[in-house]
């Protein structure tokens, strides 16, 4: 029975953690003689199987989603086991349920699949760009975060984060829509901790307000994600982690504006553009030397040297 594991899965697994290749290669190796070892999942065709990461070094447990079919076997989907086994808290009442290994399993797939679509345009055309995007996260990383922001981290937040922890940016410009670069963990943080104490302060400062009255600047479940540029931190986009959904944010709230798009939609529509800069329609791709610049908002001194991606 031959194995496969996609491009998109494997960059995945190499974000995981030096061991979770190995143990891909290890499983694929188990599916060719016993291609009927996983569970059903909630997906038509879809089966699951869990690894255990103490077998392998620097590899966490895996939930790992693979299809069968008859000459075949292609894995579509690995994720650390705590996206969909939450880890229990003994300080919580109620334990939090288990996320469906179904719908995590498209989720991941669709972000893996997205990321992986704007980056090899990245690598082929503006390579400068492509250099600027940091490597993947650990899954410690990303847990250091949960802790620090108090609240679980979307599974899709995630799965991006274990690609690439963050955008450098070329000369102020970052790789998504409208020059905007994807945060660093350390930057979610920071901003987070900043609109949390901004929050609490209108909340001082308008202690005697009436009742109607707005008195949300920040939620805790807003996490932001996208800034204005690399090292432009006054506005950009959290993601709500109750709703799912996209939301602008200013440092100087006076940007509040929800979107119509989760984090997945809004990563597609990026490749889309990419793939298709004749058919864009909210911004313009183009390339300056070796670097992706929007034309949206693009720097004066940058203009003339602009060029529209040709695809």
């Amino acid at each position: 029975m031959n194995v496969e594991i996609p491009s998109h899965v494997s960059d995945l697994a190499t974000g995981l953690g030096a061991g979770v290749p190995y143990a891909l290669k290890v499983l694929a190796g188990r599916l060719a003689d016993d291609p009927d070892m996983g569970r059903p999942s909630g997906l038509p065709g879809i089966l699951t199987v869990m690894v255990d990461g103490d077998v392998f070094e620097d590899c966490p447990d895996l939930a790992v989603g693979y299809i069968r079919e008859p000459d075949r076997v292609v894995i579509r989907h690995v994720a650390p086991a705590s996206f969909v086994e939450p880890e229990a808290d003994a300080g919580e009442q109620e334990p939090e349920p288990a996320a469906d290994p179904a719908l995590t399993a498209v989720t991941v797939r669709e972000v893996a699949d997205a990321w992986h679509r704007v980056t090899r345009l990245l690598q082929h055309h503006a390579p400068d760009s492509y250099a600027a995007l940091r490597p993947g996260a650990r899954p410690a990383a990303v847990a250091t975060v949960e802790d620090e922001l108090g609240i679980r981290i979307p599974v899709e937040l995630s799965a991006l984060w274990l690609l690439t922890a963050g955008d450098d940016g070329v000369e102020g410009s970052g790789c998504l829509p409208g020059n905007r670069a994807l945060m660093t963990l350390d930057a979610v943080v920071e901003v987070h901790r900043q609109q949390m104490d901004s929050q609490s302060q209108h909340e001082a400062a308008y202690a005697d307000r009436p009742e109607d009255e707005p008195a949300t600047v920040w939620k805790a479940t807003w996490i932001p994600v996208v800034t204005r540029g690399p090292s432009d931190r006054t506005s950009g986009l959290y993601l709500d982690a109750e709703t799912g959904y996209l939301g602008r944010w200013s440092r100087y709230n006076d940007d509040f504006v929800e979107e119509l798009d989760t984090l997945v939609t809004y990563l597609e529509e990026a490749a889309d553009m990419l793939e298709a800069p004749s058919l864009a329609t909210r911004d313009k791709p183009g390339l300056v030397d070796g670097a992706l610049v929007w034309l949206s908002s693009i720097d004066p001194g940058r203009e003339s040297r602009w060029r529209p991606l040709a695809r």
